[in-house]
């Protein structure tokens, strides 16, 4: 989220104050959000600032730096390398971004992430979108604009960055083995405006060019598939083990059961089979961004 001054004493409005508020189930995140905070208040009150000054001088508002310093929001970057400047800290506070970075995102998508950095294979069939492995930032923003009830713009800037983060899976090297099957119907969904929709296209036909992603679109007049009843994820490991999860199956669990990781293996092996083969799959995508 960018930060906007206000026209007097050009502190930033509470809206837009960098941070995000600490899930109280993340038990690693509240220990590690507790303890910067603390090392904040504690460094503050050494050099004899008190918290209305020195939020002056960092530039944000005064119930922010509270929130920071009382382990109740996790601050981002830009308020350690500012804090670290004003106090004097040589490093010592900008440095804390190392441990904060790690828990800045949802739990659940931090476990995701860890998953998906170690495997070396993965399978994704996603009935009601596009995958947010492969979505922009701002169509990413568009779909959670939708959710109801509605994110908080902090939230939402909070959940769009983490799902963008997760992206970095393809800077990996060696490269894993990707393959997404999409539905037809949700690249005619009217998600964002017409640029949102061609930098969406546009991104898709990116990725489906990489040598180690396949690419696949199952047509609107596609026969009943195993998919029908929901997303399938599948994630294979260097070890040899691997975890998969459908929402048609196993009640949505994670399972590395290996009778179950077959079911969900048969299913998606059906799906991609009545996908259309990547290269008319990226055809109909060129196709649909020459019509936007």
């Amino acid at each position: 989220m960018s930060v906007v001054d206000t026209a007097a004493g050009g502190l930033n409005r509470e809206a837009d104050e960098p941070g995000w508020e600490v899930d109280p189930d993340d038990d690693w995140g509240v220990a590690v959000i507790a303890t910067v905070g603390r090392q904040l208040r504690l460094r503050r009150e050494a050099v004899g600032m008190r918290v209305p000054e020195f939020a002056k001088a960092v530039g944000y508002g005064e119930d922010l730096v509270y929130k920071i310093e009382g382990g109740k929001r996790i601050p981002r970057q830009e308020y350690l390398d500012k804090a670290d400047a004003v106090l004097g800290a040589d490093g010592l506070i900008a440095a804390a971004w190392e441990d904060v970075k790690k828990v800045r995102y949802p739990k659940k998508v931090r476990d995701l992430a860890k998953m998906e950095e170690k495997a070396v294979e993965i399978g994704v069939y996603v009935c009601s979108s596009i995958p947010g492995l492969l979505q922009t930032p701002e169509h990413a923003r568009a779909l959670l604009e939708s959710w109801l009830p509605a994110y908080s713009p902090e939230d939402l800037e909070r959940r769009v960055a983490a799902r963008m983060a997760r992206q970095s899976i393809y800077e990996r090297s060696p490269a894993p083995a990707l393959a997404f099957v999409l539905e037809e119907a949700t690249l005619h969904r009217k998600v964002g405006g017409t640029m949102v929709r061609r930098q969406q296209f546009e991104r898709l036909l990116e990725v489906g060019r990489l040598p180690n992603v396949t690419l696949q679109v199952m047509p609107l007049d596609s026969t009943p598939h195993p998919g029908m009843s929901g997303r399938i994820e599948l994630l294979k490991f260097e070890d040899g083990t691997a975890v998969g999860r459908s929402d048609g199956a196993f009640n949505g669990r994670p399972v590395s059961d290996l009778r179950e990781l077959r079911i969900l293996e048969l299913r998606y092996g059906t799906i991609r089979a009545q996908a259309l083969p990547p290269g008319e799959s990226l055809a109909l995508m060129e196709r649909l961004l020459g019509e936007t």
